[in-house]
């Protein structure tokens, strides 16, 4: 049943976790100001969840659950399925600057399919477990949190050989009701407002880190899970435009003999299979922070366009400010086509999901993790220095300065001072603030590094098909020798008839695209008045 962003908060006020946030216990999640930027933003998904208007993109109908549910959680079992998550993320994403609340989908997509490979191999009952799992989420529309990274402690060691065992999560003891784990998770997006977190292996094992190789539900205010956060955002600065609203908080969680029942458990020593479910993840994630990025990429592309309508200047005429503009939206809908590539060619599985086509999610990634600099840098181009240069939001009140500075700081004269300072402020905080230094970051290295990434691309690229098509030209013949790795390294799904699934495009949300790419109704006024 989709819940309200009242009835999100108030299912906040009823949980007691164990939460801290620059050293203060927190009584309530929901009402904490330092986190409530963050609250906000997971609170839109819920928002838009329940808007008819969008409900052919924010809500899915999952095979098996009558109801409708939000695309932030949903299975995708078709491309179509894909490219409406990628869309419904990149919608969020234009008001919230990130939506946090789709990991959680990645997570359930990526235990799917884990789960029922592991099942077919092992016999278990994980699969069973999982579904009568998703009726629990879909039942009560939780926001899921995705704990993956570990602590990791000593960066050359393995898990088993760590001097301090709790840098990783583990399972500590096996009894007739469940399990037992302890460890430490990292960079949990969104940790102190969420529902419940899924605890998922944050990297392949092998034998002798069978114990690290869990998978599991845990709800945060279990006993022995504390959450140690930063503030979401910028609450309660005055000059921070954007980011006093929305945000995203991150959370170290310490678990100390935290129970969980078997029928919360996924995996539990199948240490093989810890990689399966890590790169299924891995895959669903990044396609999901293509959409994510651009919808921060459409903030960038209509702050800097206000700044430069601000600042007096036209685009038909300034060639310069005008191919800034167009290099800032090549990049932005650049890596958004390659996730649209990725749920085009995605590959059905045996469990009867979807996964994103790795190469082109990958690649997507890739591109906006280092390009994120370059989004900020055309960003400054086209706004200029005054959006870190102009004095502080409280002499805007100042009766001794406030009047002068607003004659001489007038660009145009039907755009008010105020609103040129408002755009001004908006691009500082999205770009030039601890904020933008926080999107930065978390674009570079969220959802893997830019050389997971590459690793990743050249796992899955068909090299060896290449290497065929050069050999064929040569008249020399693909030599079947199996000691070539290279020519070994192909993939069916750039040629064969199987691969492309084309076909399915039809059911996607039938939305205009331009609705697609903004929030902002058509007739929305400019800052000219």
């Amino acid at each position: 049943m989709l819940m309200s962003a009242d009835a999100y908060r108030e299912s906040l006020r009823r949980m007691k976790p164990v939460v801290f946030v620059d050293g203060d216990r927190i009584d309530s999640v929901a009402d904490a100001p330092q986190l409530e930027p963050g609250v906000n933003a997971v609170a839109k998904t819920y928002e838009l969840g329940l808007r008819s208007d969008l409900a052919p993109l924010m809500q899915a109908h999952v095979p098996g659950f009558a109801a409708p549910v939000n695309r932030m959680l949903a299975l995708t079992h078709t491309t179509a399925d894909l490219l409406n998550k990628l869309e419904a993320a990149r919608l969020v994403c234009q008001e919230t600057g990130c939506a946090q609340r789709y990991l959680g989908g990645d997570a359930l997509n990526a235990l799917f399919h884990g789960t029922h490979r592991i099942d077919a191999e092992h016999g278990t009952a994980y699969h069973a477990r999982l579904r009568a799992y998703l009726a629990h989420v879909y039942d009560h529309d939780l926001a899921l949190g995705v704990a993956m990274t570990d602590a990791k402690g000593d960066r050359s060691l393995r898990p088993s050989r760590q001097p301090n065992p709790d840098s990783y999560v583990h399972i500590v003891e096996r009894n007739a009701r469940g399990i037992v784990i302890s460890g430490t998770k990292a960079i949990i997006t969104g940790a102190p407002y969420m529902h419940e977190l899924l605890v998922l292996p944050g990297r392949n094992m092998t034998e002798a880190d069978r114990d690290f190789a869990v998978a599991c539900a845990v709800p945060l205010d279990a006993k022995g899970l504390t959450i140690v956060a930063r503030p979401a955002g910028r609450p309660g600065e005055s000059a921070a435009k954007f980011s006093a609203k929305f945000g995203q908080s991150t959370g170290v969680c310490l678990f100390e003999r935290v129970f969980v029942p078997w029928e919360r458990v996924f995996l539990a020593g199948e240490w093989r299979d810890a990689a399966t479910i890590l790169y299924d993840y891995t895959s669903q994630h990044r396609h999901t922070c293509i959409g994510a990025r651009a919808g921060f990429g459409d903030l960038l592309i209509g702050a800097g366009a206000l700044m430069i309508e601000a600042n007096g200047l036209d685009l038909d005429r300034n060639h310069s400010l005008r191919d800034a503009m167009v290099e800032l939206i090549k990049i932005v809908e650049g890596f958004f086509a390659c996730g649209v590539a990725a749920s085009v060619y995605g590959t059905a599985n045996a469990a009867g999901n979807i996964t994103p086509e790795p190469v082109y999610a990958n690649i997507g990634k890739l591109l906006l993790s280092t390009q994120i600099y370059d989004m900020h840098r055309l960003a400054h181009h086209v706004s200029g220095g005054l959006i870190v240069t102009l004095p502080g939001p409280d002499e805007d009140h100042n009766p001794f300065t406030a009047g002068r500075l607003s004659e001489v700081l007038t660009a145009r004269s039907d755009i008010p001072y105020e609103k040129r300072i408002e755009a001004a402020r908006f691009v500082e905080d999205l770009t030039a603030s601890y904020q933008a230094g926080w999107y930065s970051v978390i674009s570079l290295h969220g959802g893997g590094s830019p050389d997971a990434m590459k690793t990743e691309i050249y796992r899955n690229y068909p090299i060896g098909n290449k290497v065929d098509l050069v050999e064929k030209l040569l008249d020399r013949g693909v030599l079947a020798d199996e000691t070539r790795r290279i020519t070994r390294n192909r993939q069916p799904a750039r040629c064969c008839v199987a691969g492309c699934q084309m076909t399915e495009l039809a059911l996607a949300a039938t939305l205009p695209w331009p609705t697609a790419r903004s929030a902002v109704p058509a007739d929305e006024p400019t800052l000219a008045k």
